[in-house]
């Protein structure tokens, strides 16, 4: 359906590292002994006290000290260029619908609101537990209605990435998004 016969797991699995990669933070972080307040003399004089040389109280050893090799912020994002996401999501796709697991159907027709009329719509459909929904454009009352649903996500066409697919059981697709796919 998507024009891939045979699927390179090493690829998208390089892909869905990248992005879960991508989405980490790298903001923890420890203090050494420099950064730590106090200990700016020597607690007592080198010898003939009977016990260990202390430059500081800071030391790493000693309690309220500062960290020796902690964690320190720092970026973990991964750059890969965009022809290999592509491919990814080109097999991934491909891989889904040789199984089975894409539906093609219109997007719900919300009056109000409610997470109960997408419920229904669901269940009429009958799809697994996990399902996305990728659609064409922003709904917002899509987007407010199922907000409670806990294993139902929905995504537009333009941001779908292979981990995205990898997740969902069934996958929803609006026929004017498989154009654009």
């Amino acid at each position: 359906m998507f024009g891939v016969k045979a699927v390179n797991p090493h690829l998208v699995h390089e892909v869905v590292r990248a992005y879960l990669a991508n989405q980490r933070k790298g903001t923890h972080s420890s203090l050494t002994r420099s950064e730590v307040t106090g200990g700016g003399r020597k607690p007592w004089k080198q010898k003939h006290t009977g016990r260990a040389r202390s430059g500081s109280t800071r030391s790493p050893l000693w309690r309220k000290g500062g960290i020796i090799f902690g964690p320190k912020p720092r970026d973990y994002s991964i750059n890969l260029p965009h022809a290999k996401v592509k491919s990814a999501l080109r097999q991934v796709l491909s891989a889904k619908a040789a199984n089975g697991e894409i539906v093609i159907a219109e997007k719900p027709v919300l009056e109000k609101c409610k997470t109960k009329e997408i419920a229904q719509w669901i269940k009429k459909l009958n799809l697994p537990e996990t399902s996305l929904l990728v659609v064409d454009k922003r709904d917002e009352k899509i987007s407010q209605a199922s907000k409670n649903l806990k294993n139902f996500s929905w995504i537009e066409w333009n941001h779908l990435h292979p981990y995205h697919l990898l997740q969902a059981k069934k996958i929803l697709i609006c026929p004017e998004v498989l154009q654009s796919l």
